[in-house]
């Protein structure tokens, strides 16, 4: 059979997503038979078919059309039978709804299925039997079963024909259904003695190509007379009913009179209906034409019923009637709703109007009680809006902003305008996924905090926080230490952030006396693309910490000079001899500075101001007071721990400025006898200590080696040689002792008492003298440039030079070796010196003191 495809290309834009497009194409045809290009029709590409997820929804959910995604092509997919899929309702079509996603589009196919003529007419009964009295007058009526033939149009039932036609024809006529009522009218006596049995053939035939037909048989019996058919009292009976009325409801009741008596006037009714459900949903008794109801009725399957009533009597004469039943509709149903295309997530930043979901909602009833209106939860950012006939859609309706709200549970509410409304409702779980539209906002505008100075490199100062509100990666905050310098210094010397938690460490060690405080920023940036970022500004405070002593301004320390103030004998109580003047680099209470007399030459005679430093007197001075004062002031700070220096100030208790000069010899060597005593004890312990220590060792090993050699001299045979020591002298007639040898060192200054002793030894050199009268022992002596021939043993120093300056005998070793008691020695000491150093009554305690160290019984006397 040719194949006839009818398209009509009919775009309806809505909102530039909605088109529409009609098929139209004969039944049975065969699976995978081509129904039309949907690609070439609609302009889509394959491409978006395919990756829209291109699918096909009908309302029955019946599967007769599939759609090739590959091909853009529509294809049947299963056999289509027009009958069973519209019965006789014409046109008969599918409406198929194809969807797109990201972005939803939506598309309307309407789909007409053509009638062929696949089914020839048929009757329910393949026979018919009839009871006609011969007495029947010509023209009485017989009515005839109809004919069904399930196609329509001209492929529908066309004609009937009655053969033979000897006794009977046909009469049709058209009904307000559009079918046709088939009766058999008698033209001719019937005699039933001539022919007491009749057949007939009835032929139903369609009106397609070629032409199908469809047989009953009719086989009449004839009766004895009687003359009188049944008669209803109405031909049409009219009844109107509700949807929901229950099983049983009487419908109506109706009466047909037989003018006959006996068998020939008794009434029975039955319906005649066959090509529908009427005699499933009504019945009639037979005797009394009570019609009842025997099933639910439904509105929406059936608007309309016509029920055929026939009267017969027992004579075989019949009459008919039509009962007209109106069903009328009650509000029933829900709206029923199918989620045709959904997104379960939108991106925040979608624009306004942006397609979630499209719905049908389908609601069988009919006027008010089939009118739907959706609406959704107020306070959400969608709405919905009526795309089609019994479709809506939820769309955007303001901007979206995830931080606020992650989810939606959207419900969508379906009523209709029924009494009472019934509606139906589905809830929508929509996920809004997030953006990287909101920037690390941190905890404070700005940030302060302290460190003491002196820290450890790599001390935690503090934590800077900043938080983000949007999702995942672009909620991952980063910290990073922005460019910038300190006093032209890279503020990445100072101090160092962690990019994880925003730790901020010192890198160095900070000194308040440097640098107080300072500023940089901090740059908080998220893991979004592209990323967003924030700054805020730190300020960091050095904390001081009692870390300098103080520094004395004036009076001003020399190595070298004394620096003294002079107060007048004639000064009052109160004066001001001098004011110590001290700073400390420190800041706040670790700068407070206080003064205090540490130490004195006289207590009572002066006293320091605590806080200006003032030095007075607090009593009358008077002649007794030594000239020279030395003060020592001590400056101390209100630290903790307090930190502290001193300062010494020397004081001259005079009128007059020849009087100060005359004690400012002995007040400077007094001055740096104190300041070095200390160290000259210390080092004077520490040579004493090795000295012994090394003596008691030499002493040891001398005895141990003499123990040693008197053995092996003792068990030998050798001579003995005596062993001499150095210097020794066997003098007068080698009888004595050895004689005691003094030695002598001078330590002389070329200038100050500053100055490093230096020490010169005798300009002598060791002489072995032999003594004729002696035995022949050598005597070891020391024989000095200046020796007199005629002393038995004179030791003699070369000529010693003095300056003007300070003379300090540092040391006089003297160790005389051997020497009778009650010998004679003589010293001499040829000294020249200067006149104004002959009055000086150092010197002259400095030879005193020599000449008592050398008078002992070993030294007869000594010579200057």
């Amino acid at each position: 059979m040719r194949r006839q495809v009818l398209l009509f290309a009919l775009m309806l834009f809505l909102g530039s997503v909605f088109g529409q497009v009609t098929y139209s194409i004969p039944e049975e045809m065969s699976k995978g038979s081509l129904v039309g290009n949907i690609a070439q029709d609609l302009g889509v590409d394959l491409k978006r078919l395919r990756s829209g997820k291109a699918r096909i929804y009908t309302e029955d959910n019946a599967a007769y059309i599939e759609l090739n995604k590959d091909r853009g092509v529509l294809l049947v997919k299963e056999r289509i039978d027009r009958e069973a899929l519209c019965g006789q309702t014409t046109p008969c079509a599918l409406h198929l709804q194809i969807t797109l996603e990201d972005p939803i589009e939506f598309f309307t196919v309407t789909v007409e299925i053509n009638d062929i003529n696949d089914n020839a007419p048929s009757f329910k009964k393949q026979e018919m039997k009839f009871r006609i009295s011969e007495s029947a007058v010509i023209g009485a009526k017989f009515v005839l079963e109809r004919a069904m033939d399930l196609d329509v149009g001209v492929n529908g039932l066309q004609s009937y024909a009655l053969k033979p036609t000897d006794n009977f024809h046909l009469k049709l006529q058209n009904q307000q259904d559009g079918s046709k009522k088939v009766e058999m009218v008698l033209q001719k006596q019937l005699d039933r003695e001539t022919q007491q049995h009749l057949s007939l053939t009835l032929t139903a035939t369609d009106g397609g190509d070629p032409q199908l037909s469809g047989t009953m048989q009719i086989h009449i019996s004839v009766l004895d007379a009687n003359d009188n058919a049944p008669v209803f009292t109405q031909e049409v009976y009219k009844v109107v009913i509700m949807e929901t009325a229950s099983k049983g409801t009487v419908l109506a009741t109706v009466s047909a009179l037989d003018a006959d008596e006996g068998s020939n006037g008794k009434v029975t009714y039955s319906i005649t209906n066959t090509l529908d459900d009427v005699p499933v949903m009504f019945r009639i008794d037979e005797d009394s034409g009570v019609v009842s109801l025997t099933q639910i009725l439904d509105y929406e399957k059936a608007k309309h019923y016509e029920i055929h009533v026939q009267a017969s009597d027992d004579g075989g004469l019949t009459e008919s009637c039509k009962i007209i039943v109106d069903v009328t509709d009650t509000n029933d149903n829900p709206p029923s709703i199918n989620i045709m295309s959904r997104t379960n997530s939108i991106s925040e930043n979608s624009n306004v109007g942006t397609v979630v979901t499209i719905f049908n909602v389908q609601d069988p009833d009919s006027g008010e009680n089939g009118k739907v209106a959706c609406n959704i939860d107020e306070h959400v950012p969608f709405q919905m809006k009526t795309t089609s006939k019994k479709f809506f859609s939820l769309v955007t309706d303001s901007e979206l902003d995830r931080e606020r709200a992650s989810e939606y549970n959207i419900t969508v509410t379906c009523s209709d305008e029924g009494v009472p409304s019934l509606s139906s409702s589905v809830t929508l779980n929509l996920h809004i996924s997030d953006v990287n539209d909101n920037a690390p906002v941190f905890e404070r505008s700005s940030y302060e905090a302290y460190i003491v100075e002196n820290n450890t490199p790599g001390l935690s100062i503090f934590t800077v926080k900043a938080r983000d509100a949007d999702w995942n990666q672009n909620a991952r905050v980063s910290y990073i230490l922005e460019d910038s310098s300190v006093n032209g210094v890279p503020v990445s010397s100072y101090v160092s952030v962690s990019a994880d938690s925003g730790v901020i460490h010192a890198v160095r060690s900070f000194d308040y006396e440097q640098i107080k405080d300072f500023h940089f920023c901090v740059k908080a940036q998220d893991g979004g693309s592209p990323p967003l970022s924030s700054n805020v500004t730190v300020k960091i405070l050095i904390q001081d910490q009692n870390d300098n002593p103080p520094q004395v301004l004036y009076p001003v320390q020399t190595g070298g000079s004394v620096v003294g103030e002079m107060v007048p004998r004639s000064a009052d109580v109160g004066y001001l001899v001098s004011k110590v003047v001290a700073v400390d680099v420190d800041s706040g209470q670790n700068a407070w500075l206080s003064y205090k007399l540490q130490k004195a030459t006289d207590r009572a005679l002066f006293e320091v101001g605590l806080q200006n430093g003032e030095i007075r007197t607090i009593r009358q001075v008077t002649d007794k007071d030594p000239v020279n004062q030395k003060l020592t002031v001590i400056v101390e700070d209100n630290g903790q721990p307090s930190r502290s220096a001193t300062v010494i100030v020397n004081v001259a208790v005079a009128d007059s400025f020849s009087e100060v000069m005359s004690e400012f010899t002995d007040f400077k060597q007094d001055k740096e006898y104190n300041d070095n005593l200390t160290f000259y004890l210390v080092l004077a312990l520490a040579v004493v200590s090795f000295l012994f220590i090394t003596c008691l060792v030499v002493i040891i090993s001398v005895k141990i080696y003499r123990w040693r050699q008197s053995r092996v001299l003792y068990h030998s045979n050798l001579p003995v040689i005596p062993y001499y020591p150095p210097r020794y002298s066997d003098t007068l007639g080698g009888t004595g002792t050895l004689q005691h040898v003094y030695n002598y060192e001078v330590c002389r200054t070329t200038d100050s008492r500053k100055s490093d002793c230096k020490f010169g030894r005798a300009g002598s050199q060791n002489v072995l003298i032999m003594d004729p009268s002696s035995t022949g022992t050598m005597q070891r002596s020391e024989k000095s440039i200046l020796d007199e021939p005629d002393s038995p043993l004179e030791v003699r120093k070369n000529e010693l030079f003095l300056s003007d300056s300070r003379v300090c005998v540092c040391s006089l070793l003297t160790n005389i070796r051997t020497m009778d008691r009650g010998s004679a020695c003589s010293l001499f000491f040829p000294i020249s010196f200067s006149r104004s150093l002959k009055s000086s009554m150092h010197f002259r305690l400095t030879l005193y003191s020599l000449h008592n160290a050398l008078s002992s019984e070993y030294v007869s006397r000594v010579h200057f």
